[in-house]
């Protein structure tokens, strides 16, 4: 590959984009709303991905009509995390494609960060899991959780932060993203993004390239990637 060409780095995004975790976060939250007598409903659940866990609560509190209860809502939030906790026991499933995405990105010696909206301590339980995969060791230079970060997706922050970490532009980045706040964060930090929707419809955006699965995709895509969105002038 033309190193001019090559990416300075890949951010990746952890739920839903590398592991299967937004189905345990999902069954989580259904729990959660049968516990205070009431059904999470699709568009509810739908809303919810990508966000964080405060977030997250008020939409399920408005969901099932609720009151505004800050403490009822950190409570709930702890216990939707000791929940995705014990689901996540069981092992954590790679999404089509990632692992291989991420061992070709690895072994042509790119940088790497994992920048999730997701807590530290449900984050290391993913990267021990995925270390399985990359001889017991985490496949990324940095990690960046969202109990980590000044300000949460869709503001770049996070992505700022580990571009930072990194010591690279981030302009000269890609990052890889599933869910609509995900994918803002990415664009409005200056990376190009790759987007890959798993429960969330995205919509076309200058700067994104949206692809139905990561499954044979390799590291010349990704500077391709950043070629055509330097190319159109960004």
């Amino acid at each position: 590959m033309d190193t001019l060409s090559a990416p300075a780095a890949v951010l990746f995004d952890m739920d839903g984009t590398l592991v299967e975790t937004e189905e345990f976060w999902g069954e989580a939250l259904f729990d959660l709303a049968r516990r205070r007598g009431g059904e999470l409903s699709a568009a509810a659940r739908a809303a919810t991905v990508g966000q964080s866990m405060a977030t997250s609560m008020r939409i399920l509190s408005t969901d099932l009509g609720l009151p505004a209860d800050e403490s009822r809502e950190r409570a709930d939030a702890g216990w939707v995390q000791d929940r995705v906790a014990e689901l996540m026991a069981a092992g954590v499933p790679w999404r089509p494609g990632a692992r291989e995405l991420l061992a070709a990105v690895r072994a042509a010696g790119l940088p790497t960060a994992l920048v999730t909206t997701t807590a530290r301590r449900l984050t290391d339980l993913v990267l021990g899991a995925m270390g399985r995969s990359f001889d017991g060791r985490t496949p990324f230079d940095v990690t960046v959780c969202g109990d980590e970060v000044p300000a949460r997706k869709p503001d770049p922050a996070p992505y700022l932060q580990a571009a930072a970490a990194l010591g690279v532009d981030v302009r000269r980045c890609v990052v890889v993203e599933d869910s609509a706040v995900g994918i803002a964060s990415g664009l409005a930090s200056g990376a190009a993004v790759l987007g890959v929707p798993a429960l969330q419809a995205i919509e076309p955006a200058p700067g994104l390239v949206l692809r139905e699965t990561l499954t044979g995709l390799g590291v010349d895509d990704l500077a391709e990637l950043l070629t055509a969105r330097e190319t159109a002038g960004r």
